[in-house]
């Protein structure tokens, strides 16, 4: 039986830890919170933060507890508050970027919490802003607040406006399983980016797609 670990490092090895620039490069930004998606760990990111660390970006990658969301996503949205602020305190700037689910928790925390006063920039990568049917299949208060129509999405479609002018970019496959209907990742107030990505977790896998966030990051 292949591993969760396993996947996640025979994917990045294939394909997408070594940098798309020959040399380190001016980063745009210093700091880069990454927020994994639901059930996961923050390992699938290890490529991407390769990457980064390569320009001289420190990373950053907090752990969403309970992982599946089960104490609701404004709990997470608080608990990684909290993890941002004992990392870089109460003041430094920094991006995020953001998988799946992750992506719901961290725009509670950049709309809701006041996040969006430090946040230089905000990527999120196939994440159902617009809630996803297969939601329906786990019973937790987080995974309800991500099915279509949840009062909790409602509030952050309502909130949009805290954001303010913070660049953001949100990427999608129309081959997602896991986000149904797939232009759920589709959102106004981004830059939506298509590619063909076979499945869900392959994302933070597909080297154009970490190419395209790496180019967005430094100069």
């Amino acid at each position: 039986m292949i591993t969760a670990r396993f996947f996640h490092l025979f994917t990045g090895i294939c394909a997408t830890a070594v940098s798309c620039h020959p040399q380190p490069s001016k980063p745009k930004v210093e700091r880069v919170v990454m927020v994994h998606g639901i059930f996961e760990d923050g390992k699938a990111y290890d490529s991407l933060k390769r990457r980064l660390e390569y320009h001289g970006i420190e990373c950053y990658v907090p752990k969403l507890k309970p992982a599946d969301g089960r104490g609701g996503l404004e709990n997470l949205a608080q608990g990684l508050q909290r993890d941002i602020e004992n990392e870089f305190g109460a003041d430094k700037s920094f991006g995020i970027i953001a998988f799946s689910m992750g992506g719901l928790v961290s725009r509670y925390y950049l709309q809701e919490l006041g996040g969006a006063n430090r946040c230089e920039t905000f990527i999120t990568i196939s994440t159902p802003h617009h809630g996803t049917k297969v939601a329906h299949a786990y019973p937790t208060k987080g995974t309800q607040q991500m099915r279509p129509g949840s009062e909790f999405l409602q509030k952050l479609q309502a909130s949009e406006d805290n954001l303010k002018n913070i660049p953001i970019v949100s990427y999608r496959t129309p081959f997602d399983l896991i986000i149904v209907p797939t232009d759920s990742s589709v959102w106004d107030r981004a830059e939506n980016l298509k590619y063909n990505v076979s499945l869900h977790p392959l994302m933070l896998h597909s080297k154009p797609v970490l190419d395209d966030i790496e180019k967005r990051l430094v100069h």
